[in-house]
C-alpha cells in the first residue's frame, strides 16, 4: 500500500507491502494534485505530494449553542403549556409574569437536561424577555446608560454609550428569532412589517424611536435599530449639565417660546434635535392648547391641555395613509394655541409656514440640515415639494416673516451633543434672506487632549436681538446681560 492510500483510507493490491514506495505496481494511479496547486501534504514514493487527509469537525456544541437549543425547546413548550393564556388581555403584566415564573420552572423541571443554578437563572430570565418584553435587547433597553441599540442581524448587537459605538456580547438565536422581536414591537404601535413594506418605523411605549428593515431590502437578515428616550423627560437645567447649551441661551430661548416666536431646531441625524425639541416645548405656558404632530410619538409634555397626533402608513391595499401634511392642515381647525410638529421633511412645510403667517405664532418643529443657512434652504426645497407653483422669492418671503429663529445643533467627534449657534432672522435684502447670529460655539478654544471634549461653549455675540422689544411688550422678561459678551471673549 502507498503513502497516498493510507492517508486516504483506500485499499491497496493484496501484493502490496507495507512501505514500498518505487516498488508499487504499474496499475496504481498517481494523486491528484491539491486544487490550489500547493504542496498540502507529504510527499508520496513516486515524488508527488499527497494532500492531507481531512480531519475531522468535533460533533460537540459549544456552551453557548447547548445552552441556545434549550432556549428554543423551552420556549416552545412554554407557549405549547401556556397556550391563549399568554396573550389574554384583561391579565395585568405582573400577573402574567407570575404564571410564567410558575409554569416555566415546571417546563424546566420537565426537561432532563442537567443545569446549574447560574445557566438556569440564565434561561429562566432570557425566557421572560422573549415571553413578556424584547427578547435578548431587553436589559440593554433597561441600561439608563445605553442611549441606542442597534442590531446588524441576529449575532451583531451595537449599542451607543456616552456618544461611542460598542459591540456587545448579546445575541439572538438566529433570523427568525430577531424578526418575531421587531414584529411584536411594530405591532404594538398598530404597523406591519413584509416582504410587501420591508421596512417600518415604530416607537415603544417609553416613545423610544425604532426603526426596522427586512429583506430583501436588507441584505444581511433582519435590521433593528431603537433611539432610547430618558423616562424622565429633561429639563433646560439638564440640557446645562450636559453643556448641550449656556444659561444664558437657555433663558433666552425659553422667553422666545414664552413669547411665541417660532423656533426651528436644526441639526443633523443623531444630534439630538428631538430632546431640544421637548426642552423647549416645557416652556409653553400651561393655559394653552398645545397640537403635537409626528412621525412617530415621541414628545414628552407635561402640559395639561395636550393633542397628539400621528402619522399613519397606508394599510396592505395602498389605503388609508393620513400624511404629516394631512395633520398639520386638520389641526387648523382644532383651535391650536400651539403646533408642534416633530420634523419637517416634505410638503407640509407650505402649510406650516402658511399657519406661523396667519395668527398661529409660537410654532415649533426640527428639520435635517447642516447650518442654519442650509435650513432655510432645505425649508424652501420642501415646500416645492408640495407641489404648489410658487415664486422663489414669494418663498423666501413667507420663511422670513414665518420663522424669528433658528437653533442649530451639532453631534461632536467626542459623542457629546451641543447647540453650536442661535441665529436670528432679520428679513429680506432683495431676494436673500438675511441673519445674525445670537450666539455661538466658540470653537477657538480647541480640544483637551487627555479625553477629546470641545472646550468651548456656547457665548454671545454681543449682538441683540430685533425681537427683544417685542417680548418686553407682551410681558416677557429679556435681560440684557444675556446678550454680553463674556469678559474672556471680549478680550479675544
Amino acid at each position: 500500500m502507498g503513502l497516498y492510500d493510507r492517508l486516504t483510507g483506500r485499499p491497496g493490491d493484496d501484493g502490496d507491502a507495507e512501505g514500498e514506495g518505487a516498488g508499487a505496481p504499474s496499475t496504481m494511479l498517481p494523486p491528484p494534485p491539491a486544487s490550489n496547486g500547493s504542496s498540502n501534504g507529504q510527499p508520496s514514493g513516486n515524488g508527488l505530494v499527497a494532500p492531507q487527509a481531512p480531519i475531522p469537525s468535533p460533533t460537540t456544541n459549544s456552551d453557548d449553542d447547548y445552552l441556545s437549543d434549550l432556549r428554543r425547546r423551552t420556549h416552545l413548550a412554554l407557549v405549547k403549556a401556556m397556550g391563549p393564556a399568554l396573550y389574554d388581555p384583561s391579565t395585568s403584566t405582573l400577573e402574567l409574569e407570575r404564571q410564567v415564573r410558575s409554569k416555566l420552572g415546571e417546563v424546566i423541571a420537565a426537561d432532563s437536561t442537567p443545569l446549574s443554578q447560574t445557566d438556569r437563572q440564565k434561561l429562566i430570565e432570557t425566557t421572560i424577555d422573549d415571553i413578556l418584553g424584547y427578547g435578548p435587547i431587553e436589559p440593554l433597553l433597561n441600561d439608563r446608560t445605553v442611549t441606542e441599540v442597534m442590531c446588524n442581524g441576529p449575532d451583531a448587537v451595537y449599542i451607543e454609550r456616552e456618544g461611542k459605538l460598542v459591540l456587545t456580547d448579546t445575541k439572538f438565536l438566529d433570523d427568525g428569532h430577531l424578526r418575531r422581536t421587531i414584529e411584536k414591537i411594530v405591532g404594538e404601535v398598530g404597523r406591519r412589517i413584509d416582504e410587501s413594506s420591508p421596512y417600518v418605523d415604530a416607537r415603544l411605549p417609553d416613545g423610544s424611536r425604532v426603526n426596522a428593515v427586512i429583506p430583501p431590502v436588507s441584505l444581511d437578515g433582519p435590521m433593528l435599530t431603537i433611539r432610547k428616550f430618558s423616562p424622565e423627560a429633561y429639563g433646560g437645567q439638564d440640557l446645562v449639565n450636559f453643556g448641550t447649551w449656556s444659561p444664558k441661551a437657555a433663558n433666552f430661548l425659553a422667553a422666545c417660546v414664552s413669547g411665541k416666536t417660532n423656533l426651528l431646531v436644526s441639526g443633523g441625524t443623531g444630534a439630538g434635535k428631538t430632546t431640544t425639541l421637548n426642552v423647549l416645548s416645557s416652556y409653553i405656558p400651561l393655559e394653552e392648547r398645545i397640537v403635537t404632530i409626528e412621525d412617530a410619538a415621541e414628545l414628552q409634555l407635561g402640559q395639561p391641555h395636550v393633542v397628539r397626533m400621528e402619522y399613519r402608513p397606508p394599510n396592505i391595499e395602498g389605503r388609508g395613509e393620513v400624511t404629516i401634511r394631512d395633520l398639520v392642515r386638520n389641526s387648523l381647525r382644532m383651535r391650536p394655541d400651539r403646533i408642534v410638529v416633530g420634523e419637517v421633511r416634505g410638503g407640509e412645510a407650505l402649510d406650516m409656514l402658511q399657519a406661523m403667517n396667519t395668527g398661529h405664532d409660537g410654532s415649533i418643529s426640527t428639520i435635517h440640515a447642516n447650518s442654519p443657512r442650509d435650513a432655510l434652504s432645505r425649508l424652501e426645497t420642501m415646500v416645492l415639494m408640495a407641489g404648489v407653483d410658487l415664486p422663489v422669492r414669494a418663498i423666501r418671503e413667507q420663511i422670513a416673516a414665518g420663522v424669528q429663529f433658528i437653533a442649530h445643533q451639532s453631534r461632536f467627534r467626542d459623542g457629546s451633543r451641543k447647540i453650536t449657534r442661535v441665529s436670528e432672522i432679520t428679513g429680506m435684502e432683495g431676494d436673500v434672506i438675511t441673519m445674525q447670529d445670537i450666539f455661538e460655539f466658540d470653537w477657538k478654544a480647541g480640544t483637551d487632549e487627555a479625553t477629546g471634549k470641545a472646550r468651548g461653549k456656547l457665548e454671545p455675540t454681543g449682538i441683540r436681538p430685533s425681537i427683544t422689544d417685542h417680548l418686553r411688550d407682551l410681558g416677557v422678561q429679556v435681560s440684557v446681560s444675556w446678550f454680553a459678551p463674556d469678559d474672556e471673549m471680549a478680550v479675544r
